[in-house]
């Protein structure tokens, strides 16, 4: 919204720097923050009294999280979400439909999760809204986003990339809404399973911003493009503001989630936090960049998906406890050093998955 204030730079010339990306990507960053630090204590307090006993902890889990986490309140993903998409509005240029689209899914995918968490807390159980008709609702909400990007995008919007080759190297046509949907969902679903631990999510979630802030920048600028042989790609640059402002409002919420967490995230943000990754990502055509970036999600997703698999066919537990963050607990390790040690992870998988804008 403030990209008008340009319009007067022949005016004021200090007005121009609301025409440069950076400059704004910076300002969302440092409003996302600062948002959710202001009112961050009185949405923990206002949720604190509604949910009364909190979110409800797993039976089977940790010995040590029934004494340390009950009664801890959730829906800490409203903070994020205020925080992102009030100074995404404020910082954003909101004629461009990329941002828009991204909006509309973290929204969306938010949404769907805060009305689990609600069933969760009222009910008590860690049953909310059922698999099938949440799988559902999101797998609508991104088929819808990516036909407005074939809408709304140009000839290239259909097309597969893949990191060590210039160019496209197939149209997917129509199947665009199949695979698209299919990264945004499986991203929202991916982080969603990740946060299991005090500060786990939350820390890898910006550092995967960070990167496809780079990305997003890179991409949408014709001349950056060219020179390291990426797809470029008309008004993605603007999604970098997007990032920032994830990134912001996620170290605002971390003050809150550091160890021991005064507020858990749940399915309001998990959801909307991986949601939005898999459709920025698919808006710059980096898919498959995401699952290198994003790989602890993909570890902990595949980590629920080997150990439901052998448990059926065999009868025996390939883990300890799914997801893999529980397994390492069970070994002995302290919930802080499997937070910091997957936080170390999360950053190198996110240093190999920039080195792939060079290896074309």
């Amino acid at each position: 919204m403030l990209t008008w204030l340009s319009d007067f730079s022949s005016i004021f010339g200090p007005l121009n720097l609301f025409r440069y990306i950076t400059f704004r990507t910076g300002g969302a960053t440092a409003t996302a923050l600062f948002f959710v630090f202001f009112f961050g204590p009185r949405i923990i307090a206002a949720l604190r009294l509604k949910q009364g006993k909190g979110q409800p902890i797993r039976d089977d889990g940790p010995p040590s999280h029934l004494l340390t986490k009950s009664g801890t309140p959730t829906m800490g993903g409203l903070m994020i979400l205020s925080g992102v998409i009030v100074s995404t509005l404020l910082w954003a240029n909101l004629r461009n439909h990329f941002v828009w689209i991204v909006l509309v899914v973290t929204g969306g995918f938010g949404a769907i999760g805060f009305y689990d968490d609600l069933l969760k807390v009222t009910k008590q159980t860690q049953k909310g809204l059922s698999g099938r008709r949440r799988l559902a609702l999101e797998v609508a909400i991104a088929i819808t986003a990516c036909f407005a990007m074939m809408k709304l995008g140009t000839a290239h919007t259909t097309g597969l990339a893949l990191p060590t080759i210039n160019g496209f190297v197939a149209d997917l046509g129509v199947f665009f809404l199949a695979f698209g949907s299919f990264v945004i969902v499986s991203a929202g679903n991916a982080v969603n399973l990740t946060d299991g631990l005090d500060g786990l999510a939350i820390v890898p979630v910006m550092i995967a911003a960070a990167a496809f802030g780079i990305i997003a920048y890179l991409a949408g600028n014709a001349v950056f493009s060219t020179y390291l042989g990426i797809n470029f790609v008309p008004g993605a640059g603007e999604l970098a503001v997007v990032c920032g402002a994830l990134i912001g409002a996620g170290l605002g919420f971390l003050w809150f989630n550091a160890p021991p967490a005064q507020i858990f995230m749940g399915d309001t943000g998990s959801l909307a936090l991986g949601g939005a990754l898999g459709t920025i990502a698919v808006a710059v055509k980096h898919e498959i960049v995401l699952a290198i970036v994003g790989g602890l999600f993909v570890l902990e997703t595949l980590s629920v998906i080997v150990q439901v698999v052998s448990f059926k066919l065999t009868g025996k537990r390939v883990f300890k406890m799914a997801p893999i963050h529980h397994h390492f607990e069970q070994l002995g390790w302290s919930e802080p050093q499997v937070v910091v040690r997957f936080w170390i992870i999360a950053f190198v998988l996110a240093l190999i998955g920039l080195s792939t804008l060079k290896l074309r």
